[in-house]
Parts: structure tokens; C-alpha cells; sequence
């Protein structure tokens, strides 16, 4: 883990805590090409927003980044999620050749890096990335516990 780790983190964060603020479960995702120091793309979770099932943080940046680029292929570029991508995102990243995952809390329930089909491990797996976990994991954490306890009162 590095200093910028955590500073791109940082803007994960702020994006989940949009996602809060409109009612989504608060994930942000990030996308950083180390090559030209550039943040390719942001994105919050926006399924309720966009009726869309799909529409993960992770997904949607992968989709940003995609565009911006004129390439499904996005290798080398560094993912950053606030929490641990579930097996569709971890498909998702495996198929866009992502360099680099690096994500905040993990997700016993959910999860697929890590936890569950542990995606990347499988043998099927035709791309894998290198894994940072546990960056802000306190942070991102404390967030969607916060999410889901004010979401019980209600």
C-alpha cells in the first residue's frame, strides 16, 4: 500500500458517500492509468438510480475508462473500489485485463476476491490482477455500516 493508495481511496470514498446521499449502497470505484498519472474515470453505485441490476461502481468506471480509451481492453489500468467486488464486478475486471485491484473492506457475505468463489483462484480465470486489499478498509467499512443502521430506523 501506498500514499497514493490511500489518496485514491480517498475519492472512492467520496463517491460511495454519494451514493449515499441518493439512497445507493455507498461504493465508489475509481480507475487510474499509472503510465499517464491520470484518473480515467469515477463512479458511484447506482442501480435504484439507473434501474440497471449492473450498474456497480466497478462497473461503471470500467465502462468510463472503456469509452474514454476506445478499448474494452484496459490493461494495466488501476482499479480502485471501496469494498471487495463481487463475483459479476470480479468477471467484469477479469475481462478488461485490469493491472491492479485495490479495494477497501472486505465482504464476507458478498465478496469474490477473497471470499465466496475467491474469482481469481479458479482456473477458469483468464486474467488475474495483482491484489492490494484492505486500503481504508476501516473507513469504507464504518460507511456502509452507517448506511445500513440508518437504513433499519427508517
Amino acid at each position: 500500500m501506498t500514499q497514493d493508495d490511500e489518496s485514491f481511496m480517498q475519492e472512492a470514498l467520496e463517491k460511495a458517500r454519494e451514493a449515499a446521499l441518493s439512497g445507493e449502497v455507498p461504493i465508489g470505484a475509481l480507475i487510474f492509468d499509472p503510465s499517464s498519472k491520470t484518473v480515467l474515470a469515477t463512479a458511484r453505485n447506482s442501480p435504484i438510480a439507473l434501474n440497471d441490476p449492473c450498474a456497480h461502481a466497478e462497473i461503471l468506471a470500467l465502462r468510463e475508462a472503456g469509452a474514454k480509451l476506445g478499448n474494452y481492453r484496459l490493461t494495466d489500468l488501476w482499479l480502485y473500489v471501496t469494498l471487495e467486488p463481487c463475483a459479476m464486478c470480479a468477471g467484469a475486471i477479469s475481462h478488461a485485463r485490469i493491472g491492479r485491484l485495490i479495494y477497501g473492506a472486505p465482504d464476507a457475505k458478498g465478496g469474490a476476491i477473497e471470499h465466496g468463489p475467491k474469482f481469481f483462484a479458479q482456473p477458469t480465470c483468464h486474467w488475474k490482477p495483482e491484489v492490494t486489499s484492505g486500503v481504508l478498509a476501516e473507513d469504507s467499512a464504518t460507511l456502509l455500516k452507517s448506511f445500513f443502521k440508518a437504513r433499519r430506523k427508517t
